[in-house]
């Protein structure tokens, strides 16, 4: 085994060790084996490169392109051009992703669960940091600086892991670093031919010039890196704790008892517009209940209450332990009409939602797991990584069922309320004011204003349903959503609670699921089409009352409209006691819509946030051609060796003009070092100091090459002699046969690696580099003697000048 190929082994577990740091961070430890397959990759692919050519910035540059082609098709395949190339999509789903999992890194307590996010995250970190090493250690060949994007991986990892573990993996990143410097060490030290163990006792004596010379450098380096690391080691830790939230802190408690613990602000509508151009409707969970009105059960995520301008999201709340039975509502009067129902819900394994769907408002919740309740949106959140994948439980809820004078008829509601949930940033737009005010003049009360602000938006507005328009939550979006009048679910919404705001009602919005599909058995399907969002505003005596502006989806209350039709639809009975509520397989009605009508909202189209695959924004036509080169570029870098060589060679064998004794021996020359660079190519690297005949020789003796080709090597061979040393050069002739019988020759002893590496990455080509390099250092030296010279000039002016004054 060669010495660059120990390295790059030890690179390799080097960088693996210190990633181990990181395992106690996430629930899982499958992403490890996924980031230790990408890594062994790039190692290869270094290994491979440093073998074909010398160049080590084209050695890094290639392992870094191979390392993205990598993370594309592991995460990013179906949005890829070929499903390897990272186009416009490939790359807004890469930054949907870290935008994602920088989110779940702020939401979740450790040990996170293993998120699309979190890990590209995780196995992009393990990967750069592995590049890093393998550049350093093993193609320049300096390994104790390796060690510091080693220690930057394990002290980002100690600091935010919880748990006595972390000397377990400081021993192991230890022992990775240690080992990737003895590897090091017996490398720099084989080159000297042998390796010696001791110092001489003489001050002078051969081996302490041997091993003190070499010596002293590395342990000032290591001196250096020692004390780098631990100002490292000593400020990283510090500094993590600070952050607060999700993995850098208690984010969901950490399952402790006592009320602590925070959720932080994340917004699940950063792929919804995206979801709702999908066209499979994927089943996310079904449910039984024994609801009267089947069309009015909307299952609750959370609710977005924070409006900064930019978008809706959930404000930053204290959480608490799940109580057996979950506080009144708020604003929840005892005069209105109220029934519980009852609830089962399965969530299918693909659903992974940290927020528990539930009808509101929940009055009590049967469910095992780490869970935890937000009493303001009452909503219950995942701790430690729990999800609702796979989860069976049992909900109880109310209908509350308050009339139109109850509405109209409300009170004020409290200041403290008021204030926090009609706040609009001073960004909004007049125009969003002023339409309010328009469309709700004549209203006598609150409650009228909100019937006209969703009749206005469903029906009289000429708004128009769209899944393709340009997606947005902040102001610019609002405004140009009243002007354009057509958008999705998000837009409605969004627009109808921050006019609502204007107005002086309290407004916030919801994300969730419309009721689904009922289904041959009883049950009830929700499938990703079925995820939406839509207003709720306060009422005081009612409490947060939903609202429907979204045409043709989901299904207006019956207190906004004019004659409150009775319920004629009895809900499916509870599940018998042991009967299954798996998720049906029994396909949705809506399967069979037609795309059409889909794309007009009319099958109830939409996807659950972070479910589907994005489909990406629509690129321009400047970022397309931009792409296009780009992956041009890529496809055509790779060749340009292969047909620089084959022009190379045609024109040294290709040149029949000029019968001058001096065209003929730049005929021979050119001949002779054509035949040289196939060697080269072949493995055989050129020796500048030997004379024609010796060169010749050799390269029979290395080539392993026939009598044909031996002869046609020293012909050539006397034909440079000839032209170098003889008075008169005689004619010479089939000079390109006999280069043709070489190369034959040295292809046909080299094996089928030899000559595909010979061919599609010649080693001769670095003549270009070498090309370029002494053309830079001729300019530089023409720079220079000129700048001399005007110095010269000026001295002598400067010289002169006394002189003539004299």
């Amino acid at each position: 085994m060669s010495g660059r190929t120990r390295l790059a082994l030890c690179a390799f577990v080097a960088t693996m060790s210190a990633s181990c740091a990181l395992l106690p961070l996430v629930g899982t430890s499958r992403w490890i084996a996924q980031a230790a397959s990408l890594l062994a990759v790039q190692g290869g692919v270094g290994m491979l490169a440093r073998r074909l050519w010398s160049g080590r910035v084209l050695t890094v540059g290639l392992q870094a392109l191979v390392t993205l082609f990598s993370l594309t098709v592991v995460f990013a395949r179906e949005e890829a051009l070929f499903g390897v190339l990272p186009g416009p999509q490939a790359v807004q789903w890469f930054a949907e992703l870290l935008t994602a999992g920088s989110e779940d890194i702020g939401r979740y307590a450790t040990p996170a669960p293993a998120t699309d996010g979190i890990r590209l995250i995780l196995v992009g970190t393990v990967l750069l940091v592995g590049l890093a090493v393998d550049a350093l250690a093993v193609t320049f060949r300096s390994a104790a600086p390796a060690g510091l994007p080693l220690l930057a991986l394990y002290s980002v990892a100690a600091g935010l892991a919880d748990g006595g573990s972390g000397r377990l993996w400081f021993l192991l990143a230890a022992c990775g670093y240690l080992l990737l410097l003895l590897a090091e060490g017996r490398d720099r030290l084989s080159r000297w031919g042998r390796v010696f163990g001791g110092v001489s006792r003489s001050a002078g004596g051969l081996a302490a010039g041997l091993d003190g010379a070499p010596g002293r450098a590395p342990v000032r380096t290591g001196r250096r890196i020692g004390a780098v690391a631990l100002g490292v080691a000593l400020v990283v830790p510090a500094v993590l704790p600070a952050m607060d939230g999700g993995l850098f802190g208690d984010a969901g408690g950490g399952g402790k008892k006592g009320g602590g613990g925070t959720i932080s602000a994340v917004n699940p509508l950063v792929s919804l517009q995206n979801n709702l151009n999908q066209p499979e409707n994927r089943e996310v969970m079904t449910y039984f209940t024994n609801s009267s009105a089947p069309r009015d059960f909307y299952l609750r995520i959370l609710a977005l209450d924070e409006f900064d301008g930019t978008e809706w999201r959930p404000s930053t709340r204290r959480l608490r332990d799940v109580p057996d039975r979950l506080p009144r509502p708020e604003g929840l009067g005892p005069d209105v009409a109220v029934t519980e129902i009852r609830t089962n819900i399965s969530a299918a394994g693909s659903y992974g939602q940290t927020y528990l769907p539930l009808p509101y408002p929940a009055s009590e919740v049967d469910i095992k797991g780490r869970w935890r309740f937000e009493p303001e949106g009452r909503t219950l959140v995942g701790d430690g990584g729990q999800t609702t994948s796979g989860v069976r439980y049992e909900v109880g809820s109310l209908v509350v069922e308050p009339t139109a004078d109850e509405l109209a008829g409300a009170a004020a509601p409290p200041p403290d309320l008021a204030r926090e949930y009609t706040r609009v940033p001073r960004s909004l737009p007049r125009v969003v004011l002023e339409t309010a005010e328009e469309v709700t003049a004549g209203a006598r009360d609150d409650y009228e204003r909100a019937v006209a602000l969703q009749d206005w938006f469903s029906s009289e507005g000429g708004f128009r349903y769209d899944t393709t328009v340009e997606s947005g939550t902040g102001t610019e979006a609002i405004a140009r959503f009243l002007k354009d009048r057509e958008g999705f679910c998000v837009h409605f919404s969004f627009t109808m609670a921050a006019m609502a705001r204007t107005l002086g009602i309290p407004a916030r919005v919801a994300v969730g699921f419309t009721p689904g599909t009922a289904q041959a058995d009883g049950s009830v399907s929700v499938g990703l089409r079925d995820a939406h969002a839509w207003p709720e505003l306060y009422f005081e005596g009612v409490g947060w009352t939903r609202f429907e502006p979204t045409p043709s989806r989901g299904s207006a209350p019956s207190y906004t409209l004019p004659d409150t039709p009775s319920p004629d639809v009895s809900g499916p009975a509870l599940p018998a006691p042991g009967e299954s509520a798996e998720p049906s397989a029994v396909p949705s009605a809506s399967e069979s819509c037609p795309v059409q009508m889909r794309r007009q909202g009319e099958c109830g189209e939409t996807a659950a946030p972070g479910l589907a695959a994005p489909s990406g924004p629509k690129a321009s036509a400047g970022t397309v051609t931009l792409w296009v080169l780009g992956a041009l570029l890529v496809l055509v870098l790779p060749p340009l060796p292969m047909l620089w060589r084959a022009r190379v060679r045609g024109r040294r064998l290709g040149t029949s003009g000029g019968r001058t004794p001096a065209d003929a021996s730049a005929r021979v020359l050119a001949a002779w070092r054509e035949v040289s660079d196939t060697a080269w190519d072949h493995g055989i690297a050129p020796d500048a100091s030997q004379t024609p005949r010796k060169a010749a020789e050799r390269l029979v003796r290395l080539g392993g090459l026939d009598d044909t080709a031996s002869a046609a090597v020293h012909r050539l061979a006397g034909a440079v002699e000839q032209v170098l040393y003889a008075p008169e050069p005689r004619p010479v002739v089939g000079l390109s046969d006999d280069v043709a019988v070489v190369r034959a020759g040295l292809r046909a002893s080299a094996g089928r690696p030899g000559r595909l590496r010979a061919t599609v990455a010649p080693r001769s080509a670095v003549r270009v580099i070498w090309a370029l390099s002494e053309r830079r250092a001729r300019m530089a030296r023409r720079w220079t003697s000129r700048l001399g010279r005007a110095r010269w000039a000026a001295l002598a002016t400067r010289l002169r000048r006394p002189l003539r004054r004299a």
